[in-house]
C-alpha cells in the first residue's frame, strides 16, 4: 500500500508535470463532453419512445395528449416531465431510472406490452408518489400558478387551484393521466 501511494504521490519519471496536466484536462474535457452527448441522445422523445422497447405503448399514449403538442404550438417532451433540470441530479436520476427500465426489461418484467400493463398501477403509484413529494417540481417549470392566474379561472378550478396555493395539494393530486392514461 506504501508503494501505491508513493507511486501516486511522486512525479512521474516519464512525463512531465505539464504533460500530465494536459492528459488530465483532456481525459477531463471528455468525460463532460461525452456525459453531455449522451444527456442529449438518451434526452428525446424518440429515444424513450422508439429506443426504450418498454416505453413504446406509453409513447403512443403521449403522442395523443395536450403535452404533446398543444393548440400554442408548444410541446413538453419525456425528459421536461420525468427527469430533474439541474445538475447533478439530472445524472443521478437518469442512471437510476435507466438502469431500473433495463432491469425491467431484462428480467421480462416489463418486456411485452401484457407485462407492461400488469405493472403500470405500480409504476405510475411510484412516479405519483414521486410528485408529491417534490411538489410537482417538474410540472410547475412550464406551469406557473400564481393567485392572479387563480382569480381569472372558472369557479371549479379556482376551488382546486387555491387548494394548491395553499400548500394543500400539488399538481399530482389532481392530474394523474394528463399525458398518459390513467392505470
Amino acid at each position: 500500500m506504501k508503494r501505491l501511494w508513493k507511486a501516486l504521490t511522486s512525479p512521474s519519471a516519464r512525463w512531465s508535470v505539464l504533460a500530465l496536466v494536459v492528459l488530465g484536462v483532456l481525459i477531463g474535457a471528455a468525460g463532460v463532453i461525452g456525459t453531455q452527448v449522451m444527456v442529449a441522445a438518451t434526452g428525446t422523445n424518440e429515444f424513450c419512445g422508439e429506443t426504450c422497447h418498454s416505453m413504446n405503448w406509453v409513447a403512443k399514449e403521449f403522442a395523443q395528449s395536450p403535452h404533446a403538442l398543444n393548440a400554442k404550438g408548444v410541446g413538453a417532451g419525456c425528459h421536461d416531465c420525468h427527469i430533474p433540470h439541474d445538475y447533478p441530479a439530472l445524472l443521478f436520476y437518469k442512471a437510476k431510472a435507466g438502469a431500473k427500465d433495463v432491469w425491467g426489461e431484462i428480467t421480462g418484467v416489463i418486456s411485452t406490452e401484457d407485462k407492461f400493463k400488469k405493472e403500470r398501477a405500480r409504476m405510475a403509484k411510484e412516479v405519483w408518489a414521486e410528485y408529491k413529494e417534490n411538489n410537482s417540481a417538474r410540472c410547475r417549470v412550464c406551469h406557473n400558478i400564481t393567485k392572479e392566474v387563480v382569480a381569472k379561472q372558472d369557479e371549479a378550478k379556482r376551488a382546486m387551484h387555491e387548494q394548491y396555493l395553499t400548500g394543500q395539494m400539488t399538481c399530482i393530486d389532481c392530474h394523474q393521466g394528463i399525458a398518459h392514461s390513467t392505470p
